[in-house]
């Protein structure tokens, strides 16, 4: 389901790799809450996108990046799953950090639901989902550690 990592004190970028738009979240130094930070805009090039990663971990300080494993309801590794895993080993290679996966499945149900609940609008709502599907993922990961 999930990789393991020592737990050291530091940043932890939080992703939602999708398949239009990359989600990013940050968490502070003493890995309590998770806040959204930007959209990366897939261009085709993972190359590209991969660079923009790098840029943010470095900008913001970070020890490790988690992303989110889109596991199917059954906890099956499916296609998206398998995509992703191909993805995030591309990205240990690239970024010089730890790169951990996190199971994922709903987060971006829940973070509809919570900008819903925020009263944010639909197309508005579209421009941040994946950061705040990130900040989700993130969370979730930094709570299932204490």
């Amino acid at each position: 389901m999930a990789d393991g990592g020592a737990e050291s004190p530091g940043r932890v970028l939080g992703l939602d790799l999708g398949e239009r738009r990359i989600g990013v979240a940050v968490c502070d130094p003493d890995r309590t809450v998770a806040t959204p930070v930007t959209t990366v805009q897939r261009v085709g090039d993972r190359t590209v996108e991969h660079a923009q990663i790098a840029e943010l971990c470095v900008e913001h300080e970070t020890t490790h990046v988690v992303v989110g494993l889109p596991l199917s309801l059954s906890g099956e590794v499916g296609p998206a799953a398998r995509k992703v895993l191909k993805e995030a080993k591309a990205l240990r290679r690239r970024l010089g950090c730890e790169v951990l996966t996190y199971d994922e499945r709903l987060s971006t149900v829940t973070a509809q639901s919570s900008l819903h609940q925020q009263g944010v609008g639909t197309k508005k709502g579209r421009r941040v989902v994946d950061q705040v599907a990130a900040s989700v993922i993130l969370q979730s990961w930094m709570d299932s550690r204490r």
